[in-house]
């Protein structure tokens, strides 16, 4: 499953830095803006305490963890809308994203310049979400027009619902709200699918702050944020974009004895990576065995036979049954044996709605 995080903020901001440490690649970070030019993609895996432990108990050739995309895309300036900077670009790369993750500075260093000449980070998310509300502006233009006439002809229901959800819609833009603060009825959600509006997407605010201040409370700059974020629902992490890469170089020991010194109980960017993937709805089941032991990601609400379409489609197209069992009943119990002798295994048919942490074997016929 194909799922995309898009690291998004102003240049010059920490954005290339954090990239290269959630990656573990060496991108283009330079002090100037734009660059990143084009959108450098990186495939992160998702830490996860419960792989390590059916690891040890089944001790398979491999261990393949669950992961997903984040994306690295190019510093925005005012007028992107208008096609200012590397706004086209960045427009249609945030676009085919599943969440947005935005870089705020929150940290002064005078060495570093700032595009718009002085650290304020309210200013910063207002120029982005202003773009972003312009483009989807632009997005909706004459289509109001043209639903609003089929509506009046055809009379058909969905018509009027993707109409009423278009005006309402405008109307939050033109006043300046994200769409995603927008209370839309799951039917106005479903007629706006289509339209893949920037500021629908779910976001988080990533406070970028000075190395020395990682173990203090939170400064102004992250206060602001933090305030910010709140009235729309959203999460913010604080992360040092430096120590995280300085961390990124390190094997598992050295980092958690960093970790350790640095008086942190996790790394921001495994806050991020997590956070991440709970903002975009996902979870995570396992198969096991002794070739191999292996996460696989899918959306909470998919039921059993589409969970097997992810290993394959055969699985899904020949879906029999799933035997399930969860992960907390084999930790309690010690083995599969014991899960079954408890009663605690399960055969689910293709309705099942799968849960986070089900342990399946799919059977299936083609």
């Amino acid at each position: 499953m194909s799922l995309t995080a898009g690291i998004v903020g102003l240049p010059n901001v920490g954005k290339s830095t954090l990239f290269n440490a959630i990656t573990k690649n060496s991108i283009l970070a330079a002090n100037y803006p734009f660059a990143t030019i084009d959108p450098n993609v990186g495939v992160v895996t998702v830490p996860d305490e419960r792989l390590e432990k059916l690891n040890v108990m089944y001790q398979p050739k491999q261990k393949i963890p669950t992961a997903f995309e984040f994306t690295d895309i190019a510093g925005l300036v005012k007028g992107a809308s208008k096609g200012e900077g590397l706004g086209n670009k960045f427009l249609s790369h945030i676009r085919e994203t599943d969440a947005i993750v935005e870089v705020v500075r929150c940290f002064e260093n005078k060495d570093i310049v700032h595009v718009e000449g002085k650290i304020d980070p309210l200013r910063d998310i207002e120029i982005i979400n202003l773009e972003l509300i312009l483009a989807d502006l632009e997005s909706i233009g004459n289509r109001i027009e043209k639903i609003g006439k089929k509506a009046r002809t055809s009379k058909v229901k969905e018509d009027q619902i993707e109409l009423e959800a278009l005006e309402k819609a405008k109307d939050a833009l033109e006043k300046n709200q994200t769409l995603r603060t927008v209370d839309f009825t799951k039917e106005e959600k479903h007629a706006l699918k289509s339209y893949n509006f920037l500021t629908i997407k779910p976001i988080i605010y990533l406070a970028n702050i000075d190395e020395e201040e990682i173990t203090e409370s939170d400064n102004e700059y992250v206060k602001q944020v933090k305030d910010y974020a709140s009235k729309e629902n959203s999460k913010v992490i604080k992360v040092c974009a430096k120590i995280e890469e300085e961390l990124s170089q390190l094997d598992e020991n050295d980092k958690a004895e960093m970790l350790q010194a640095l008086k942190i109980p996790m790394s921001g960017l495994d806050q991020l990576i997590k956070a991440t993937y709970d903002l975009l709805g996902l979870a995570t089941y396992f198969t096991v065995g002794k070739d191999e032991v292996r996460a696989w990601t899918f959306k909470k609400g998919m039921n059993a036979k589409e969970c097997a379409g992810i290993i394959h489609s055969d699985f899904e197209r020949g879906f029999i049954r799933a035997e399930v069992m969860s992960y907390s009943d084999l930790i309690e119990l010690g083995s599969e044996q014991k899960v079954k002798e408890a009663g605690k295994a399960r055969l689910e048919g293709k309705d099942y709605l799968m849960q986070d942490g089900d342990i399946c074997h799919f059977r299936f016929n083609v």
